[in-house]
């Protein structure tokens, strides 16, 4: 392995940026200087910033370097996204200890470099330090919008459709595979060595049939593709978020912002198979998973219901519910309490936002 120190700071940087060729026109000069120099012809430019720790958002024990490099820009491009925007650049920051070499690094810009091609865009900066210990990852992606395109959190409107892109859930049951059979391979290395062979040889066994459900926990897809369906179909959100700490809670973020209330339907929430049999395996209740599980990337959204027709023939889009008034308890405003999901069968039940939150 090669130690970073061969190579310094600027070195460093050189070696892993290196080739790099401008997608966006709007790049007037991107890796090189104190900072990059843009282009956008007076449209408005989006910026956000993810942050990624080792040990609290990634496991390396079975993250693969190239695919953490990848799902640290997608989760970037779907902020992006979920504004109604288009990306166009990112920067790459980086903390790393002493354990990592070059090569480890090469494996990371690998990843990076695929989703940068995969959405078009540019690396054009960022830093790279030493850390005490573990991987930090700071990603900032840059991108734009026409002003009268851009899509807030604040717009929904009673009525409106909430239509959610892909499938929910599927990302969590990955997790949870993985933690489960890390947690049988680490059982088994403190038995005996023959027992942690015969789980190497049965584990391709477990993840067999299950390999969507790694995938969309190892390498999430932002959903480009959708906003270009939605700007060809003539349709803007009124409001919007991505899926990224669980479905509930990105509705308390819109309703609460929006000042409204919610009704969603438990048998329009889109669950792939692969994540219904393996919670149904694991005893775990796949519509708490959908709702709560998070880290999907896919899209929330808001639009008036005279857009259902042009709804309707969308691929991967599906309405699960409507836009209410907003109802608050006595002597609360800040959040409206009419937030619910009408079961299959039985009384609408309050949703309660459940979903990922790194300080708990």
């Amino acid at each position: 392995m090669t130690p970073i120190s061969q190579f310094g700071e600027f070195g460093l940087i050189r070696h892993l940026t290196r080739d790099l060729k401008s997608a966006q026109p709007s790049t007037l000069y991107a890796v090189g200087d104190d900072a990059a120099v843009l282009n956008h012809e007076g449209k408005r430019t989006l910026v956000t910033t993810d942050l990624l720790l080792e040990g609290i958002h990634f496991n390396l024990e079975y993250v693969p370097l190239r695919h953490l490099g990848y799902k640290s820009v997608a989760v970037n491009v779907s902020d992006i996204c979920a504004m109604n925007g288009t990306p166009t650049q990112i920067t790459v920051g980086l903390g790393v200890s002493a354990r990592f070499g070059v090569e480890d690094l090469e494996e990371f810009y690998a990843g990076v470099r695929a989703a940068c091609e995969h959405y078009n865009i540019d690396i054009v900066g960022g830093d790279t330090c030493a850390s005490m210990n573990g991987l930090t990852i700071a990603i900032t992606c840059l991108g734009v919008a026409e002003e009268k395109d851009i899509v807030y959190r604040n717009g929904a409107k009673v009525n409106d459709l909430i239509c959610v892109t892909g499938n929910l859930g599927s990302a969590y049951l990955g997790l949870q595979l993985l933690e489960r059979e890390l947690q049988v391979f680490r059982a088994t290395q403190h038995d005996n060595l023959g027992k942690a062979t015969e789980h190497n040889e049965s584990i391709h066994e477990k993840f067999e049939g299950r390999e969507y459900l790694l995938e969309r926990q190892l390498r999430p897809d932002a959903r480009v593709d959708i906003i270009e369906a939605l700007r060809k179909a003539g349709i803007k959100p009124t409001a919007m978020m991505d899926v990224s700490d669980g479905l509930s809670s990105e509705l308390f973020h819109i309703c609460t912002q929006s000042k409204v209330g919610c009704d969603i339907y438990e048998d329009k929430l889109p669950i792939d198979y692969q994540a219904a049999a393996l919670a149904e395996e694991m005893n775990l209740n796949i519509v708490t998973c959908a709702l709560n599980g998070g880290e999907d990337y896919e899209l929330l959204f808001t639009c008036d219901i005279h857009d259902y027709e042009k709804l309707v023939p969308l691929d991967d889009v599906y309405i699960i519910g409507h836009v209410t008034a907003a109802e608050y308890e006595s002597g609360k405003s800040d959040q409206p309490a009419n937030l619910r999901l009408i079961p299959r069968n039985g009384d609408p039940m309050p949703l309660t936002a459940q979903g990922w939150n790194a300080f708990a």
